[in-house]
């Protein structure tokens, strides 16, 4: 079994695989993952998007459960899109920033 700050880390370098595709950036410096939680053999994720009505929210959670299900541990993909609080572009790390143009 692998140690919980180890497989934490693995999920959090897993979920950067995730691009949203029409921004061309990872879901995590998108700052689209409010909470990941993880209870082997569960893995629990709260997320948003940059938009209600995203036609990508499918193609996006499809992606992210594919992710987490590639660790040895992960068995069971619970994801939960919220709205609260409303993604703004405050989230955005500084390499997302950097890659949209942002200042």
């Amino acid at each position: 079994m692998t140690d919980p700050q180890t497989l934490e880390a693995q999920a959090w370098a897993a979920l950067q695989q995730v691009y949203d595709p029409e921004l061309g950036v990872d879901v995590v410096n998108l700052g689209l993952i409010y909470e990941l939680r993880l209870e082997p053999p569960n893995a629990f994720v709260q997320m948003t998007l940059t938009t209600r009505g995203c036609p990508l929210h499918d193609s996006i959670q499809g992606a992210i459960e594919q992710a987490l299900l590639g660790l040895p541990e992960i068995h069971h993909v619970h994801v939960q899109l919220t709205w609260t609080p409303p993604w703004s572009p405050a989230r955005l790390s500084s390499e997302a920033r950097q890659a949209l143009g942002f200042r």
